[in-house]
């Protein structure tokens, strides 16, 4: 996995920077409607989908753990489609798509850094951007009541940090072969 990452860091780099165009968006048009805002959740999970499904594939033939980033990539294209096909949410229902998706990214970018430890200082990075959107979703749902602007202000919030510390990740990872010791004979690299 380590040179996986490593080789398409950049992506993770692209991510990021998407989550934070993202959150300045909802902070920049703190007036826009909800159903705005679920387009734009659901085309920047669509396209996060994407490019984890990219880098799976990418993956598929020579790393154990490349269903991590193959499960992040479904659940963002369901989510995103979901999204899309019924665009007329309401606010609760874009809540539980938001929570959902944020809640399985962040379980899954745990397990993928945890993964890394062997392999990799730095991982930490892609632990804390998992942890923090796992809190993210719990908080939600503690507080379902929030106003639409709280709303937008929370995501916007959670996709900045969220996209910085991928952005982190990326750059931490960019060329990490080069200090990563071989595997032990006999075991798969993940």
């Amino acid at each position: 996995m380590l040179r996986l990452l490593s080789k398409y860091w950049w992506l993770l780099v692209l991510r990021g920077a998407l989550a934070v165009i993202f959150g300045i968006a909802a902070f920049a048009l703190p007036g826009v409607t909800i159903a705005v805002l679920v387009l734009c959740f659901g085309a920047f999970s669509f396209v996060d989908g994407v490019f984890s499904l990219g880098g799976a594939w990418s993956a598929r033939k020579e790393h154990a753990d490349w269903w991590l980033p193959l499960l992040q990539g479904i659940a963002g294209i369901v989510i995103g489609v979901l999204t899309y096909l019924n665009p007329a949410l309401t606010a609760v229902a874009l809540l539980i798509y938001i929570v959902a998706w944020s809640f399985v990214t962040g379980v899954l970018q745990v397990a993928a850094g945890i993964a890394l430890r062997r392999e990799v200082k730095g991982e930490l990075w892609i632990i804390l951007s998992g942890v923090f959107s796992i809190l993210f979703a719990i908080f939600i749902m503690w507080q379902p009541g929030a106003g639409a602007l709280a709303l937008i202000w929370a995501i916007g919030s959670w996709a900045i940090i969220w996209g910085v510390l991928l952005v982190m990740a990326g750059f931490k990872l960019r060329g990490a072969t080069h200090g990563a010791s071989p595997a032990p004979s006999g075991h798969l690299r993940s």
